[in-house]
């Protein structure tokens, strides 16, 4: 265990073995690092009233604020938790904060993903594993990105939006509402415009099954049947698998709606 004797570390801290606090490093509260992890100069982890449980082998850079408290008014100081796994990258003056009390009091960080410069992840957020966000993108509260996700820079998320695991969205997009599984989403509103074949193909599907896929996306994204009509023909039209069944979950699942075209989809209560 390497710590600098500049930085400061509250009673509470918990550190695991190995871990290296660099120099002026400002860690507080209920904090508990396991081992491994790597915490560059002048870094601030987390908060007075909050907790944050950090795994393995992260690597927090210098600026970072990991664990503050939520960016929201109604937080009163409640004892929400920020949950980070293992081998994660967040990079120079990325943020990522505790929950608010309106949800299950957690915001959580899966494993192995990369947040590049100036991210944020907001209070409540659910982030899966193998995540990679460009510089300046930003998640607004209760955001879900699921598994395999990449994300551009300069892109900005609405609250409460989801976006489906091995998809891909383009920098400088805002999205509104969930972008779909294995799509590839664009634009200001952003919606989905083509299937991530290359990250399919690269994440190891078949080209059976990318095929299969797109298949789903096409019925989705193309044409003027409703929603439900979509689904109907994706269950009848596409061959059966695992990938399709998520697919038509994450569908019938949907609060805010699916980021598609305005004007060339007719919807139903799925996004009322």
């Amino acid at each position: 265990m390497k710590i600098h004797p500049t930085s400061v570390l509250s009673p509470d801290v918990e550190l695991g073995p190995d871990v290296e606090i660099g120099p002026y490093c400002l860690i507080q509260g209920k904090v508990k690092i396991g081992k491994g992890t790597f915490i560059e100069g002048h870094a601030t982890v987390g908060c007075r009233s909050g907790i944050l449980e950090i795994g393995e082998n992260n690597h927090i850079c210098p600026g970072a604020v990991i664990g503050g408290p939520p960016q929201d008014i109604s937080y009163k100081g409640e004892p929400t938790k920020l949950i980070i796994g293992n081998n994660n990258v967040f990079r120079e003056f990325a943020t990522a904060n505790i929950a608010t009390s309106k949800a299950d009091g957690k915001t959580v960080i899966g494993n192995n993903s990369y947040f590049m410069a100036y991210t944020h992840i907001g209070h409540d957020c659910r982030l899966g594993n193998s995540i990679i966000m460009a510089n300046d993108t930003h998640l607004g509260g209760h955001c879900e990105i699921e598994d395999n996700v990449v994300i551009g820079g300069v892109c900005a998320f609405n609250q409460f939006t989801k976006v489906g695991k091995n998809s891909f969205v383009a920098g400088s997009s805002v999205i509104n509402k969930d972008i779909l599984p294995f799509s590839r989403a664009q634009g200001n509103y952003a919606i989905c415009r083509a299937t991530n074949k290359v990250g399919l193909l690269r994440k190891g599907f078949s080209k059976e099954e990318v095929q299969n896929i797109h298949k789903a996306i096409r019925i989705v994204i193309m044409g003027t049947s409703t929603v439900d009509e979509a689904v109907a023909r994706i269950q009848h039209e596409c061959s059966p698998s695992e990938n399709i069944d998520y697919f038509v979950h994450f569908i019938r699942s949907s609060k805010r709606g699916i980021a598609i075209a305005r004007g060339e989809r007719r919807t139903t209560e799925l996004e009322e």
